[in-house]
């Protein structure tokens, strides 16, 4: 039986080096290869925080070779080593067919991190079908929070949210309590959807004002 190729930092660097400039669809193909030579990226955990060459491939190869998607989010869950907005965003597919009380059960955990991106990935993994027809239990979820990353994530959720349950979504934010500066973000995001009418937009931006005069009372 052919032992297992082991993807070490030098064999990793040496087959970036080869690629010379690269871009990420370079680093998407030998992700490919990898994963068909059914390598193990365990040794790259490690390096993945302090050089980030290495955090696409560490988590690409693991998750295309695990098949089950709870199986694929205890991965994630053991391996919260974020170290930006991207690296938080890139795996969202790798969940949308996740369990949705099991999601929610992660999150509730997430969104109390100390670490910013692990916040802002209790609220960005359910953008996609794990979301969708889930705003009463989602919406609950949104707090106050200052890092400009997970306000930006709440927005989004909310953006999203409201594609497919605009009603729900326009009757909580109206006493939501949250600062504007992320129901300002999330009414932004909401205008600039494709996918929402012009008259739910509308009646979003209405609320604007009270919104303001709302938080500035706090």
């Amino acid at each position: 039986m052919e032992e297992r190729k082991i993807l070490t930092p030098q064999s990793v660097q040496q087959d970036l080096d080869a690629l010379g400039q690269y871009k990420t669809a370079d680093v998407d193909r030998l992700i490919r290869r990898y994963v068909k030579e059914q390598a193990d990226a365990a040794p790259l955990r490690e390096h993945i925080l302090t050089e980030q060459q290495f955090h696409r491939i560490y988590y690409y190869v693991n998750l295309q070779q695990i098949k089950d998607v709870a199986a694929r989010m205890a991965f994630i869950h053991n391996n919260l080593l974020f170290t930006d907005w991207w690296h938080t965003d890139q795996i969202i597919r790798y969940v949308a067919a996740l369990n949705f009380e099991m999601a929610i059960g992660y999150a509730r955990k997430y969104i109390h991190s100390d670490d910013p991106f692990i916040r802002r990935w209790g609220y960005v993994m359910f953008i996609s079908r794990l979301g969708h027809g889930h705003a009463e239990r989602l919406l609950p979820l949104m707090k106050a929070d200052d890092h400009y990353y997970v306000q930006m994530a709440q927005a989004w959720l909310i953006a999203e949210l409201t594609i497919f349950e605009p009603e729900v979504v326009h009757q909580w934010m109206k006493s939501c309590g949250l600062p504007y500066s992320i129901c300002g973000k999330a009414i932004q995001k909401i205008c600039d959807s494709y996918r929402i009418s012009d008259d739910w937009k509308v009646k979003f931006k209405a609320l604007r004002p009270e919104l303001k005069a709302a938080f500035e009372k706090l």
